[in-house]
């Protein structure tokens, strides 16, 4: 079901990601290890949506004539939901336990179940060692790439693990590049790929022309790393004997690894997340435990959402966002931190104007259109808002959500600036991805 992406399909997703990716730190730069994953909760959380029953009736009605509309239109009742709450007040409910195709909102997910799991903080770590001896800037011997599962491994890592690798006097490598352990590059899933990628990117005389691209965004004067490697790259399951770690590379922070992924819908990162958790299923148990909603409300078969297959009930989703705003308050973070702010952020909400300040994910599929988020007014502060939408031809529903949505904001009010809990914070500190040098004895 899942594919590993062409290779002109990472190239693309490299060039996008890149422009908004903090720049490899120098070399000298020495990142905060990976912090512990949160324990878990001993007891289960309180449930963070309303009861089902007894939806404001004058917002309701609203919905019901939406719902109305769409029928009108030929799409069938029963593939359409809509959940709205604000605090713990139920304001509609349309289908809103019923679990229906939520294309890309399953991100969140594959998000509440990653910071559940490792906290924001969490950087995953790659380890370089060497198999051999290294004199006159030669390894003789094997450089090893030990994978740690980061998701957001590109060409700035690489070439920032360049230099470091230069630093440390390794300009010729006489054996092979091994990879062991999950190691991706550019967003491919497949060792070998990653690996003649990552040996592009050591040797700046050989790099492609988007590895250049990418350089240009790095920090001005930054340098250009010179390794070659004679045997090519080599997988094998585990790391040879005798191997000496000599690196360690931290990835971002988690918690900016899944905003980028949410800024753009990135099916690739999405996956490789929910594999680092165990797999949609593992996903889906610890989302709907989060979220405090029946496993039922919850069917997911990857954390991308590709497949209408993936499931969430409209009170599912809305949970999901309000149960991550309580899993960040204890980092002093906001749901703003890890999801995407329409009208302020780049990505896939650029054209969604109608919600502007609102934090909001939304998925589409060819018979999918969904969205989900928190939404300021004046009234509220903010409501929880679920809108899922099945049938032909997707993209009719977004102008008919839009629509909605602003009929709602307009009798809610609008606002310029949204309250503190949609508001970004300055949570990462300088916490950036980075490569630091293990001391030897």
């Amino acid at each position: 079901m899942f594919k590993t992406p062409t290779a002109a399909l990472a190239t693309t997703l490299v060039l996008l990601l890149g422009g908004c990716t903090t720049p490899e730190p120098t070399q000298t730069a020495s990142p905060t290890p990976p912090s512990s994953p949160t324990p878990a909760a001993t007891t289960p959380p309180k449930p963070v949506t309303a009861p089902p029953e007894k939806p404001d009736p004058a917002i309701n009605g609203e919905i019901e004539q939406y719902i109305n509309k769409l029928a009108g239109r030929g799409y069938a009742r029963e593939k359409q939901g809509v959940w709205i709450q604000s605090q713990d007040t139920l304001l509609a409910n349309y289908n809103g336990t019923i679990p229906l195709s939520a294309a890309s909102v399953t991100k969140m997910a594959t998000t509440v179940a990653a910071i559940e799991t490792f906290g924001p903080e969490h950087q995953f770590t790659t380890e370089i060692g060497i198999n051999g001896t290294v004199k006159d800037g030669v390894l003789q011997g094997d450089l090893v790439v030990v994978g740690g599962e980061d998701p957001l491994f590109v060409w700035e890592e690489a070439i920032g693990l360049g230099n470091t690798i230069n630093k440390l006097g390794i300009k010729q490598i006489t054996g092979h590049l091994i990879i062991t352990g999950k190691f991706y590059m550019n967003f491919e899933f497949d060792p070998l790929t990653s690996g003649e990628l990552l040996q592009q990117g050591l040797n700046g005389k050989n790099w492609p022309a988007e590895a250049e691209t990418q350089y240009q965004t790095m920090p001005p004067g930054t340098p250009r790393p010179q390794i070659t490697i004679n045997g090519g790259v080599k997988i094998i399951p585990t790391p040879p004997p005798n191997t000496k770690p000599i690196i360690r590379h931290f990835s971002q922070p988690l918690g900016k690894i899944v905003k980028l992924m949410n800024m753009y819908s990135n099916n690739y990162t999405a996956q490789m997340l929910a594999d680092s958790i165990g797999g949609a299923k593992a996903v889906a148990e610890k989302a709907a435990a989060a979220a405090g909603v029946p496993p039922a409300e919850i069917q997911l078969i990857n954390g991308s959402g590709l497949g209408e297959e993936n499931r969430l009930s409209p009170r599912a989703a809305c949970g999901l966002f309000l149960a991550l705003e309580r899993d960040l308050k204890p980092y002093n973070m906001t749901v703003a931190d890890i999801a995407a702010i329409v009208g302020q952020d780049l990505g896939v909400l650029q054209t969604r104007t109608a919600i502007n300040l609102g934090v909001v994910k939304t998925g589409t599929l060819n018979n999918v259109s969904s969205l989900a988020g928190l939404l300021p007014n004046q009234k509220y502060g903010f409501v929880c808002i679920a809108i899922i939408n099945s049938g032909a031809g997707a993209d009719a529903f977004r102008p008919e959500q839009d629509t909605i949505l602003s009929q709602l904001l307009q009798q809610w009010g609008t606002v310029t600036t949204p309250p503190p809990e949609l508001k970004p914070t300055p949570w990462q500190n300088g916490k950036t991805s980075g490569s630091q040098i293990i001391p030897t004895d």
